[in-house]
C-alpha cells in the first residue's frame, strides 16, 4: 500500500530517495526532502509491504497533471513488479490527472505504464 510520507519516516525516505542517481549528494538529498516537507504540491509516498517500507514515489501535483520526480525500490525487491504497482496506485490517487515524468524518471515510468496497459 502507498502511504503518505510523515516526518517520522524521514530516515527511511532519505534512504530510498538516495537510490536515485541525482540524489547521491547529501546536500541535494536534504534539499529534496525539505521540498517534500514544505511544499504542499510536492507529495512523497512510501510503498509499504507488510511492515516494511520498500519503495518510494514522489510527485508534484498540478491542476490537470502530476509529475513523477522520484521513484525508487530497494534493490532486493526489484524485478517483482513493484514499480508497476506504485505507478498504478499513484495514478488512482491522482484521479483524472495526466501522469508526466522528468528525464530521470521517464524510462522507468514508461516501462511501468507499458506493464499497466498490457495487464
Amino acid at each position: 500500500m502507498l502511504v503518505r510520507y510523515k516526518k517520522s519516516c524521514e530516515k527511511i525516505a532519505m534512504g530510498l530517495l538516495s537510490l536515485m542517481p541525482q540524489q547521491k549528494n547529501v546536500k541535494a538529498l536534504q534539499q529534496t526532502m525539505g521540498r517534500y516537507g514544505e511544499d504542499p504540491d510536492w507529495q512523497l509516498y512510501l510503498l509499504k509491504i507488510e511492515e516494511s517500507y520498500i519503495g518510494l514515489i514522489g510527485v508534484e501535483v498540478k491542476d490537470s497533471y502530476f509529475i513523477v520526480h522520484h521513484i525508487s525500490i530497494l534493490p532486493s525487491f526489484r524485478g517483482e513488479g513493484l514499480g508497476h504497482l506504485m505507478a498504478e496506485k499513484i495514478q488512482k490517487l491522482m484521479q483524472q490527472r495526466e501522469m508526466r515524468t522528468t528525464e530521470a524518471t521517464k524510462e522507468f515510468m514508461n516501462k511501468c505504464m507499458k506493464e499497466l496497459t498490457a495487464s
